[in-house]
């Protein structure tokens, strides 16, 4: 009875040892079995190292124009800046792709793009395939990209805002002429633009809302911009006076790829 008592106890130790062994044997192969969790690496768009980044702000602060004030309207050679390299371009790139914005017109104010199917575009016939809009909507608000039908491409299109003197419609400045729309009337107040990158507060009370210009570069990418001011140094609207030097241009800006449906800065 005793042996046969030692080997039931033998058999049954036997048993437990290879219960044991077979969770373990199976738990391992499982665990081999489990294939890594692999994750899609996310691709970022590639720039050239003279080019400014993708998704970052750029600020550029003073961009001098021709100015002559005993004949404003006598017209000035036409400024070409490239977003991409963050600099003014000669006008003999003009049919290139190294530049993406123009500005031209009354004290060369007036904005334009760089494309080549508009016959007085600088860039008619070359390879700039750019476009040009602008909105009612802050900055740092405006994140969607306009369709394709909201770019225009006219040379010289966006400038004085209708809510000002000479208006062309919703524009990047409003042209005080009488001192009256924004300032309180006095000499040092007339014939003073004001940029409208942020919201302006006019005389009556009342707020204009802010305007942000939008741009398909020539190379198709897009990129929004904030106007700031045109007077040198000077960035508020109360500091903005009749005499102040002017035409030197500020303003911020930021590029995404061609083919974003968005603006974000990363």
């Amino acid at each position: 009875m005793k042996i046969k008592h030692i080997l039931q106890k033998r058999t049954t130790r036997s048993l437990a040892v290879l219960a044991v062994a077979a969770i373990t044997f199976n738990s391992c192969s499982k665990s081999e079995g489990v294939k890594p969790d692999v994750t899609t690496p996310v691709v970022t768009p590639t720039r050239d190292a003279d080019k400014v980044p993708y998704y970052k702000l750029q600020r550029v602060e003073n961009l001098a124009a021709q100015t002559d004030d005993q004949n404003p309207t006598e017209p000035k050679t036409e400024i070409l800046f490239s977003l991409d390299y963050k600099k003014e371009q000669p006008n003999t790139y003009a049919k290139t792709t190294l530049w993406d914005i123009s500005l031209s017109g009354l004290y060369n104010s007036f904005l334009g793009p760089n494309s080549n199917t508009d016959a007085g575009n600088s860039g008619y016939q070359g390879p700039g395939k750019g476009g040009i809009t602008i909105v009612q909507q802050a900055f740092d608000d405006v994140t969607a990209i306009p369709a394709a039908a909201d770019f225009k491409t006219t040379k010289g299109l966006i400038g004085t805002d209708d809510k000002g003197s000479f208006g062309t419609g919703t524009g990047w400045y409003l042209y005080d002429f009488g001192g009256t729309e924004v300032g309180d009337g006095s000499a040092t107040k007339v014939h003073v633009a004001y940029a409208l990158g942020n919201a302006l507060k006019l005389a009556d009370g009342s707020t204009l809302p802010a305007r942000t210009v939008i741009v398909k570069t020539a190379s198709g990418d897009y990129a929004k911009i904030k106007m700031i001011s045109c007077y040198k140094d000077i960035f508020t609207p109360d500091q903005m006076l009749t005499n102040s030097p002017h035409m030197y241009f500020t303003f911020e800006y930021m590029i995404v790829p061609a083919g974003s449906t968005k603006f974000e800065i990363k």
